[in-house]
């Protein structure tokens, strides 16, 4: 009996063994999914780059002043931002090219690599230069930046892109196959409306074929609306408590107001060809 049971083996135990080689191939199917999809090459190429930003950044902090790095940093809210124009207002009259260097470089890096807090960074450039420099500097950083992010997203930013947003990206695609006689007005709308997140349409334009020279028209101009209500609230930092108070339903009506001028040649080009259409019927 005792060599019948050696031979066919523990019922519960083989069971036991099963469990565990189950569980260990459902672990790595899990893995696999999740696993970042860049290859060593593209990872390779997101290194250089950033490298590059990092020893930009670098030279031009080692040509400042000793600073206060506790305070010297990337703002989340509206009370760094209040915190950082304290401390760097006084820079920015004696050390002015640092700090505009630092503040061209930060938002592209920023930008680039899809690191949230541009909006504290354009709140930042009212307080420090005014509406019309803090304007001028925003739209040129952001423009950067945007372009930046767009050829490195052409470069790599493929796999990331379906990983990231996979339905959002899809329905970008199959909106910009069938407006190509009007890319550059959807594109401002895009840009001047909240309909889409800034940081995805920096990725998903190269990815979906979107011409740079549409791409950057459409950042270039379609960030102005939204860039100036932020600067200019750059100037009242006291008044704001959160982010929120920027975006309130008549900025935002507005906003939109102007994204749908924006697309309005396009429309009325389609109602003057529907008779021609029509009548060649």
């Amino acid at each position: 009996m005792a060599t019948f049971q050696t031979s066919v083996g523990d019922p519960g135990r083989q069971a036991e063994e099963c469990q565990q080689k189950r569980t260990e191939r459902e672990t790595v199917d899990v893995v696999n999914k999740i696993n970042f999809p860049l290859t060593q090459g593209e990872l390779g190429a997101v290194v250089i780059v950033f490298s590059v930003f990092a020893m930009a950044l670098s030279i031009i902090y080692l040509t400042m002043p000793t600073v206060d790095y506790q305070v010297l940093k990337l703002p989340h809210n509206v009370d760094e931002v209040r915190l950082l124009t304290e401390y760097v207002s006084g820079y920015a009259k004696d050390y002015t090219l640092q700090v505009v260097l630092g503040y061209f470089v930060t938002y592209m890096f920023m930008q680039t690599f899809m690191i949230p807090g541009t909006i504290f960074m354009s709140l930042l450039a009212g307080s420090l230069f005014g509406v019309t420099k803090g304007l001028i500097l925003v739209i040129v950083t952001a423009t950067s930046g945007a372009s930046s992010c767009f050829f490195l997203s052409k470069l790599v930013g493929r796999p990331i892109a379906h990983w990231l947003w996979p339905e959002k990206l899809s329905f970008f695609s199959s909106e910009v196959a069938r407006r190509k006689k009007s890319l550059l007005n959807y594109m401002l709308f895009l840009r001047i409306t909240p309909t889409l997140p800034n940081t995805f349409i920096n990725v998903a334009s190269p990815i979906v074929d979107v011409p740079y020279r549409t791409f950057f028209l459409a950042t270039l101009f379609g960030l102005i609306p939204a860039a100036f209500v932020t600067v200019r609230a750059g100037l009242a930092l006291n008044d704001l408590h959160s982010i929120t108070d920027l975006y309130d339903a008549k900025t935002l009506g507005t906003l939109f107001l102007i994204g749908v001028v924006s697309i309005l040649p396009t429309w009325a080009e389609k109602v003057r060809a529907r008779p021609s259409r029509e009548h060649a019927a």
